[in-house]
């Protein structure tokens, strides 16, 4: 249970991205019957991201669709339809990384998630995969009202569990919040496919 400096002691998981596969465009290609180019206009437009990380740092989504709505009435069906039918946002686990985490499960480190999402949200999805109850510790950015890549969010995280950020591997595909928990002192890694990951995580020594 170390690396080179013998000091990695647990791991810390982003979900969207790197262990749950969610893209608002597996919904809106339905609605625009698969029109990417409109699919892509459409979000940029309602500036979708910027939008939606404020749900992430706890806003309503009550309040936040009607916002929406006010600012772009034309498209005020479609905002609401993220809302109404959010599940089909996700197309299910990235499962070589359940995997993945199932091994570090095993080899006996403490796994944590860090990971921006909407609590009510957060509550359709949590009792739909099995594998959320192997962490030892999931902080959900909607329930804290702070969202990465805020650097209160890392530490409150190490608060939690009681890690120094030299003792964690933070894992990410989003590159801001890489930057920020290199800068707080993590070790990380910029997840990019399982396969990067599984390598990274033998050449540390967390698997065999």
């Amino acid at each position: 249970m170390h690396n080179s400096n013998g000091r990695l002691q647990a791991v810390v998981f982003d979900l969207g991205g790197v262990l749950i596969d969610w893209d608002p465009r597996y919904l809106y290609r339905k609605l625009f019957g698969n029109d990417e180019q409109a699919v892509e206009r459409f979000l940029q437009e309602i500036n979708f991201f910027e939008w939606n990380q404020r749900q992430d740092a706890g806003r309503p989504f009550k309040e936040a669709v009607e916002e929406a709505c006010q600012r772009y009435p034309q498209h005020c069906e479609l905002i609401r339809a993220y809302d109404a039918r959010y599940p089909e946002s996700i197309s299910g686990p990235i499962w070589e990384t359940v995997e993945i985490l199932r091994a570090i499960k095993q080899a006996g480190y403490p796994i944590y998630a860090l990971s921006n999402w909407p609590s009510e949200k957060w509550q359709l999805v949590r009792p739909k995969f099995e594998f959320f109850n192997w962490f030892d510790e999931i902080m959900i950015s909607g329930e804290v009202r702070l969202a990465k890549p805020d650097p209160q969010i890392f530490r409150l995280l190490l608060d939690r569990i009681g890690h120094a950020p030299g003792e964690c591997l933070y894992i990410d595909d989003h590159a801001p919040n890489i930057v920020v928990a290199e800068q707080l002192g993590f070790h990380t890694h910029h997840f990019e496919t399982p396969e990067k990951l599984q390598a990274e995580l033998k050449s540390l020594g967390v698997l065999a």
